[in-house]
């Protein structure tokens, strides 16, 4: 059985999937395979918002303590990743604004709650966010909202440096650690960046935290059922300074995973 079975509720058992995932998620890049971001296209509509966000408010609601966390000391760069969220959402069509009330594009209204800005956060986009501040050498998790954790487990992984986070993964070696500290060093604001990875799965669910002594087993790539992608997103905030990691979950099924033609 696996080990998050005991935590899933009632709709994560069911399928959310989108038609499509708009990048070449099968593509390889170099580790740590980052571009540019435009800042317009970093909080994403798709068309799996509405059921995504009823998982979201479900985790939100049912199991506040396993999706949400926040160190006293970084409410201020929770609260300014709010308000800059917010402010990349004022302009668009498909979210209205009205004193301290969001109306979401299913029609849900949220109220902004900057005691619990991350959790309000929450409510809003699909992205889950992670704030990583520096302390010595190191940026640490300091806060985030976390609903769908591909197999890793929030409250193994707050208030450790990066490289304790990234416990068990194989790949996060010596030198990938340096350089992934050097990218969180050197982002600056106003210049984010994005990258992606892929990994295949039998089991759809979008809820699956794992503790690092029970690793997931890798699925084949010529037998998984469902490919699941994260866009993933890094933004140095210019007021606290904290840096912005931003998980946007994609998951389709094998059929409707699109490549580009291989390049001579």
């Amino acid at each position: 059985m696996p080990y998050w079975i005991g935590y899933a509720t009632p709709i994560g058992m069911k399928e959310i999937l989108q038609t499509s995932i708009p990048y070449d998620a099968l593509a390889e890049r170099p580790l740590p395979g980052i571009a540019p971001l435009n800042i317009e296209e970093w909080l994403i509509v798709d068309d799996a918002y509405a059921t995504q966000m009823t998982l979201r408010n479900s985790l939100l609601s049912a199991k506040t303590n396993l999706v949400s966390a926040l160190s006293e000391g970084a409410l201020p760069a929770a609260q300014e990743v709010l308000d800059l969220a917010l402010e990349q959402l004022a302009g668009r069509s498909d979210f209205e604004f009205r004193a301290n009330k969001v109306r979401c594009p299913d029609g849900r209204v949220v109220t902004v709650d900057r005691a619990q800005p991350l959790r309000t956060l929450g409510q809003i986009i699909q992205e889950d966010i992670c704030l990583m501040q520096k302390f010595g050498d190191e940026h640490v998790l300091t806060g985030a909202v976390l609903c769908f954790p591909a197999s890793w487990t929030l409250s193994e992984k707050f208030m450790r440096p990066l490289i304790g986070i990234h416990v068990p993964v194989a790949e996060y070696d010596d030198n990938i650690a340096k350089r992934v500290q050097r990218l969180f060093d050197g982002v600056r604001a106003g210049r984010p960046l994005w990258r992606k990875n892929a990994l295949w799965y039998d089991d759809p669910s979008l809820f699956t935290p794992r503790r690092e002594d029970a690793p997931r087993d890798p699925v084949p790539a010529k037998t998984g059922a469902y490919l699941r992608s994260e866009k993933q997103c890094i933004l140095r905030l210019p007021k606290t300074e904290a840096v912005v990691f931003s998980i946007h979950t994609f998951m389709v099924r094998r059929e409707k995973v699109v490549q580009a033609p291989a390049t001579k």
